[in-house]
């Protein structure tokens, strides 16, 4: 396709053609009723001096009879100026006047008429419009006043061209205005084509170019470009989770091999067998802990779950957590507490139930403190964990404090990161996916996963929007709990 004919053929172009059409019929219609209302004014002009005239005439006529109608007649028909005058016997013969032929059947009937005619001694043959009007007098006598149209044809035609001209000018300011609009709108179509066919040859890094005017074409380069970042980003994390689990899956996968080959290789016992089918089950079992921890990332950040919200008091969901996961705490020493007060969301109340137990077993597992880790008593404060919900304004915090070692604040972006962890916590159990996890639901909900310091230890908050429309709680209080 030419240059042209893409031009042709973009909407600003066809849209500035219907403006073009849509202002050139209302200037034609404007000027239209211009001319129209000109003319109108004109012949009540007319028709207001010609009845004047007719008035006087009569009375001239009534006074000074037959000659002194004719002297006046005359003596008007003398004076320079567009006006007709013809006075006639019963037969039609002209008594005075300057008109020197009309057009059949005018004087035969009274009233208003627009007729041809010419006047007396006039040098051409060329007959004239005129606006007459022609009354009965006493004795049959006819009188016919009236007054040339050549005024009213000049100041239409006047009218006439300048409408011709206006609509040309319109035409062609408006063709041209089209072509520069629809030449810059293609050029940047264009551009945005172009960065398009980069993306989809494989180059997520490119942008869609945004000007600096802020306009529509600029909004949707920015939402696109959100987008695209958005895009880029799962791209990234897609390929990030299938080297992680080629990686980190591979370990146990081939420990789990081993195990078995080692069970056939000895040819032991029952006892010995069903020990080692009990450690490929517990290996397996890490396995489908890992691979449904992924599934339900994978789950969150496809936005599959939004469809699953409901209306729920969050703090119902922290008390749960707490009633499940406490005799857990107390067989590793530590005491599980929870603060909360009424805090109405609208969420996926079963990913915030698996996110929060997350954060909790997080804590239980590396929340200990230092001394404790090595076997030395310690303090009863030390070994607090705290499950808090509350609201703060417009959000919703669900929050767990430990007093354990904490996360150094330049690692606490990378541990969100699927099967991350950290040199202290790679001697125990576990996959690096449940602070992913976390991250992931709350990113779902419009939220955000907050790592902070507890000084010591670490607070991992929960970040939700609350529930549009509800009213601020109370202030919270503290629920009685076991001391371990």
């Amino acid at each position: 396709m030419t240059a042209f004919g893409k031009l042709v053929r973009t909407t600003a172009f066809r849209l500035t053609l219907v403006y073009l059409f849509l202002f050139a019929i209302f200037a034609a219609s404007l000027l239209g009723y211009f001319a129209w209302n000109t003319r109108r004014l004109i012949t009540e002009e007319i028709t207001q001096t010609v009845n004047a005239e007719t008035s006087e005439i009569n009375e001239i006529y009534g006074r000074r009879g037959l000659l002194g109608l004719s002297r006046a007649i005359e003596y008007r028909a003398l004076r320079p100026g567009a006006n007709l005058y013809l006075v006639t016997t019963p037969t039609g013969q002209a008594v005075a006047g300057n008109v020197g032929a009309l057009a059949p059947g005018v004087m035969a009937t009274t009233g208003w008429s627009e007729t041809a005619y010419r006047r007396m001694e006039e040098a051409d043959e060329r007959d004239h419009r005129a606006l007459v009007r022609v009354t009965e007098m006493p004795n049959g006598f006819r009188l016919l006043i009236g007054r040339d149209l050549d005024e009213r044809r000049r100041l239409f035609g006047i009218v006439a061209k300048a409408a011709q001209w206006s609509i040309l000018i319109v035409v062609v300011l408006g063709l041209g205005g089209g072509v520069f609009v629809a030449r810059r709108v293609l050029t940047r179509i264009d551009a945005m084509s172009g960065t398009a066919h980069r993306i989809m040859t494989g180059d997520l890094s490119e942008r869609l170019p945004v000007g600096r005017s802020g306009d529509e074409l600029d909004r949707l380069a920015e939402n696109l470009n959100a987008m695209l970042e958005r895009i880029e980003a799962l791209m990234a994390g897609l390929k990030e989770v299938s080297d992680n689990i080629a990686h980190d899956l591979k370990t146990p996968l081939t420990r789990l091999r081993n195990r078995a080959e080692e069970a056939l290789a000895k040819s032991g016992g029952e006892a010995d067998y069903r020990a080692a089918l009990e450690r490929t089950i517990e290996e397996s079992d890490g396995l489908i802990r890992t691979f449904n921890a992924l599934l339900m990332i994978a789950r969150a950040e496809s936005g599959q779950a939004r469809g699953n919200m409901d209306d729920f008091d969050a703090a119902e969901v922290a008390n749960g957590i707490h009633e499940l996961y406490e005799p857990l705490a107390e067989d590793d020493g530590m005491t599980l507490n929870v603060r909360c007060e009424p805090t109405p969301v609208h969420a996926n109340r079963e990913l915030i139930s698996q996110a929060l137990a997350n954060l909790v077993e997080n804590a239980i597992k590396y929340g200990k403190p230092v001394a404790q880790a090595a076997g030395t008593v310690v303090s009863l404060d030390s070994r607090q964990i705290t499950i808090e919900a509350k609201r703060e304004g417009d959000q919703v915090l669900l929050s767990v404090t430990d007093r354990g070692l904490g996360i150094p604040e330049a690692d606490r972006k990378h541990v969100v990161e699927r099967f991350v962890r950290l040199e202290a916590s790679r001697t125990l159990p576990g996959s690096g996916l449940g602070l992913s996890l976390a991250s992931a639901v709350a990113t779902l909900h419009g939220g955000e996963l907050r790592l902070g310091d507890a000084q010591p230890g670490l607070v991992a908050t929960l970040v939700l929007p609350a529930r549009a429309g509800d009213r601020v709680a109370p202030p919270m209080q503290d629920v009685p709990q076991k001391v371990a």
